[in-house]
């Protein structure tokens, strides 16, 4: 539970910022879009919740097939942060890469805006896509699950300053670590942004693996997924992509032919 305890927490930070960014930059934001987030982040907390309940019996009898005796410490706390933050940007990639992770995923690029709220649009599918099957290797090398969870959660937190488009760039930060000018890029749909910028906390992955793309001013971000979804209705945005892959799944001819449509680059519902 401590992805929900520690997210749960941080809620009046996140609705500070959300707030003081409606006020000031109003013209980022529309309501409905929003109140959908909201309502998206909900779902998302719950089915979280849910799922950690049940798959928590499941990490620690994986545990005691550890490779290492891991104690916390400061060194061993850097660890499990380098390597979650490794494993979330592989996560992420194969979630736009991968029809079955994508319709979870695109929850999260469906909205034309991009803010602090947006943050919150999140999928309540994301257990049943297997979001928790790369956090497996970290148990398997030795650390806790609680402690594997944590560091997810403070994963996921940091992310949420990154929805912005406030924030111009920062400098030599920009180097190492994600921010907004970023995570717009990743967020947009335009030609030589798409299936960019990956980046959990740290940039560098990107950068090694060559999936990094600048912000260039020239170039605007365009927001949204390709084949807009022009619903603020939090079910249809929760499960479109659902309804559309197993209709593609059942339409194509073949075991081959539906397994690519389930796992390979997904297409539009639209």
């Amino acid at each position: 539970m401590s992805i929900e305890i520690i997210l749960l927490a941080l809620s009046p930070v996140f609705i500070i910022f959300v707030s003081y960014e409606f006020i000031k930059y109003r013209r980022y934001y529309d309501i409905k879009d929003s109140l959908a987030n909201t309502a998206l982040a909900l779902m998302h907390q719950g089915c979280d919740a849910i799922a950690l309940i049940v798959l928590m019996p499941f990490f620690y009898w994986l545990h005691q097939y550890r490779l290492f005796d891991i104690e916390l410490s400061v060194l061993t706390i850097f660890g499990a942060f380098l390597l979650q933050d490794f494993l979330y940007y592989w996560f992420h990639k194969a979630s736009h890469h991968i029809h079955w992770l994508w319709a979870a995923h695109v929850v999260h690029h469906s909205s034309t805006k991009m803010n602090f709220s947006t943050a919150f649009r999140q999928s309540l599918m994301y257990p049943l896509a297997g979001m928790w099957l790369f956090w497996l290797p970290m148990i398997l090398i030795g650390f806790d699950p609680l402690s594997v969870f944590t560091v997810v959660a403070l994963n996921l937190a940091y992310q949420f300053f990154v929805h912005t488009q406030t924030v111009s760039t920062l400098g030599w930060f920009e180097k190492v670590f994600n921010t907004p000018s970023h995570h717009r890029v990743h967020h947009a749909i335009n030609p030589g942004y798409l299936d960019k910028n990956f980046a959990g906390v740290l940039i560098i992955w990107d950068k090694l693996f060559g999936t990094y793309a600048e912000e260039k001013a020239d170039k605007p971000c365009k927001y949204g997924i390709v084949g807009q979804l022009n619903s603020n209705n939090p079910l249809t945005i929760a499960f479109h992509q659902w309804a559309y892959l197993v209709k593609s799944a059942f339409k194509a001819k073949g075991v081959t032919a539906k397994l690519k449509v389930i796992f390979g680059y997904p297409t539009s519902s639209n």
